[in-house]
């Protein structure tokens, strides 16, 4: 049970979406070579894939080369030639539109549909995902609590997690695993 990326659609400009949902691909790193392409950090690499157009710095652009590894992609733009070009780019975010990102296995979820959603335990409201964090282990739900105060984190975890529906905008978790029900 994951969730990806680990954040969520971009809030800013949406070069090219005509306001759909963007998800962040990574950041344009330091050039590799001397034709343009860049080396992209904190990367989603399943977004980062030869033909995919990408939103960076304003423009939508297609990905003409794709390289390297999954930890450490190397990307060439259509428009960016050389060096100079990449190093005018470097650490702008590189987005995808939701709607073109690949679909994810069952039991896996992009951030996008995951944000929004109310947390309960049976009829019990918790509260609402206000987004989701990485972590070393694993992905948590941060969760807007309904009666206010501190944050509730959720593990994206089976044990924690019952049910994700996210067209019904509903996530199942149980309270008695997290040590909720002790709350008042």
């Amino acid at each position: 049970m994951t969730a990806r990326p680990p954040r969520g659609p971009e809030s800013g400009s949406d070069p090219g979406g005509e306001g759909r949902a963007r998800l962040p691909a990574g950041r344009v790193g330091r050039p590799h070579g001397l034709d343009g392409s860049f080396y992209v950090t904190r990367a989603s690499p399943r977004l980062l894939r030869a033909g995919a157009a990408v939103g960076v710095g304003g423009r939508t652009r297609e990905i003409v080369r794709r390289a390297g590894t999954d930890e450490r992609p190397i990307v060439r733009l259509d428009g960016i030639e050389d060096r100079d070009g990449a190093e005018a780019l470097r650490g702008q975010e590189l987005t995808v539109a939701a709607d073109a990102a690949p679909t994810l296995p069952e039991g896996e979820w992009w951030a996008h549909e995951l944000e929004g959603c109310a947390v309960r335990d049976g009829s019990r409201t918790l509260g609402t995902v206000s987004r989701l964090i990485e972590l070393p282990s694993c992905e948590v739900l941060e969760v807007a609590r309904a009666e206010g105060g501190a944050e509730l984190l959720v593990p994206m975890v089976r044990d924690a997690i019952r049910s994700v529906d996210p067209r019904r905008r509903e996530i199942e978790i149980d309270a008695s695993f997290l040590g909720l029900d002790q709350e008042s």
